[in-house]
This record gives C-alpha cells, structure tokens and sequence, in this order.
C-alpha cells in the first residue's frame, strides 16, 4: 500500500506519522512546496495551482489514496483536486476537530492562522458542530512560519502570544492548522493552569489519517512490519527530508525510527 500526503510545508508530518503509526508497512509519499509557502496570503487561483502542482507530482508515484494535509489548500482547492483525480486516486481533505472537541463539552478555543480565523469556512464548522459551545477563536499569526522554519524563539514567542489570548477557563484546543500538530506540548505548557483538569488537545492527523485507509478498505495494522519506504518530493523534486523535519519526533519517526502519538484527546 502506498499513502501519499500533500502540503505547503512541515504540516503533512502529523498526518504522515499518523499513517506510519496505523500502517508501518505502508510506503508513504511526502510532496510540498518549500518554494511556494506560505499559501495562506495567496490567492484561491494561485493556492489551487500550486496544490495542484503538489498533487500531480504525488500522484506521479502512484499512490493507493492522497490526504491534502492542509487546511488552506483543503477550503480553498479540495474540489479542484478532487474533479482532477478521482475516482483513480482518493483525495481526502482536512477539516479540524471542531466537531470531537464541541461535542466533548466547552468551552473551547480554536488556534488557526489568521487567514482562517474568522473566516466563513471555520465560522460554518463554528455552526454546524458548536451550536450552545462557547468558543474562542484565536489567530496565530507567525506560529506556523516559526514551526516551518523550526525556529524556537519564533515559536515560543507566537505560543506565548496566543496563550495570552487564550481564556484560561477553555477544557479543548483545537489546532485549526496541521502545523501546530507538531508542537503540542509546548502549547500545552502555555495554555494549561496550574491545579486545573488536563485541557484536551483535538488535531486531525488521526483523523484523516483513518479515513485514508477506509477510503482503500484497508484496516489499521500497527503490529506490522515496518517496512514501508519514504519518498520526498519538495516543489516536484526528488530529495530527502529537510533538516528542519528533523527538529520534530515525527520527522525523526518518518526518517527511520517510531511514530509518537501526536495529540491526546483526538
């Protein structure tokens, strides 16, 4: 079997670990776009071509299903990827775990880039599955560069930033953006008060990575041997894992060793 993951950067390493950890045996392919990202301030036109351009390179190895391990390229390309490939290959979106984390009980907080927060895609997720849950909506802004770019002072400053912003009364977090994924714990750290509950942490690797194998009709085998191979393409070249992958567990895991479990709550 053969799993396929697309992204602008750093953000499909939650989802591919995921996969790894569900099906060690599984040969992943890792296609993104270091020469295009960020794709939040782009243009849909210009998102949907540079998403396109990463999935064909994908599809180019013939993989059983692609997961779009983007939320930008998810709301704003999915039906144009979709019309292009199926039915040949399965593309499955990324939604966030709006929906576990409200039905779990509020309040609740939703971490997103700016370019999401507020907008009318995660205001009708807000609708739909948060009806009665009171919900925070907090923009990130510079947290998924600073995760991309595994810059630590970035990172621990846009943490302490949205934490600020944070109400300490929320009991789930939502990572509305696959690159918070990789950096759980440390949000964890700045949102969580002394002496309260553990505040649960909804992502949507699992999620996604799950629904890939349904869409196959494959089943979770994580006792398998792990004798899946890796290929990684950046902006449709053949390469290896950046440096700044291996910064993070789940670039270690994928690069040779175990995936973690990413997110408690999910």
């Amino acid at each position: 079997m053969k799993i396929a993951l697309m992204d602008s950067g750093l953000g499909l390493l939650a989802a591919a670990a995921a996969v790894q950890r569900m099906r060690p045996d599984a040969d992943l392919v890792l296609s993104s776009d270091p020469d295009g990202i960020p794709w939040g301030p782009r243009t849909t036109e210009d998102v949907t071509a540079r998403a396109l351009a990463c999935a064909r390179a994908a599809a180019a190895h013939a993989p059983d299903a692609l997961i779009v391990a983007c939320n930008t390229a998810s709301v704003q390309a999915l039906p144009t990827l979709r019309a292009e490939l199926e039915p040949a290959l399965p593309v499955i979106g990324n939604v966030p775990a709006i929906k576990p984390a409200a039905a779990a009980g509020g309040p609740i907080a939703i971490w997103a880039t700016p370019a999401t927060t507020g907008s009318p895609y995660q205001h009708g997720l807000i609708r739909d599955f948060a009806d009665g849950v009171r919900v925070t909506e907090v923009a990130c802004p510079g947290l998924a560069d600073a995760v991309q770019w595994a810059d630590d002072d970035a990172i621990d400053a846009a943490v302490a930033d949205a934490a600020a912003r944070t109400p300490r009364d929320v009991r789930a977090v939502v990572l509305g953006c696959t690159h918070y994924e990789l950096v759980v714990e440390r949000i964890r750290a700045a949102v969580q008060p002394a002496g309260a509950p553990p505040i649960a942490f909804y992502g949507s690797a699992d999620a996604v990575a799950a629904q890939a194998l349904r869409r196959i009709g494959a089943d979770p085998a994580p006792a398998a041997a792990p004798t899946g191979t890796l290929t990684v393409l950046l902006s449709g070249r053949d390469a290896t894992l950046p440096a700044e992958a291996l910064s993070y567990p789940e670039g270690r895991g994928l690069a040779g060793g175990t995936a973690p479990r990413l997110v408690a709550g999910t």
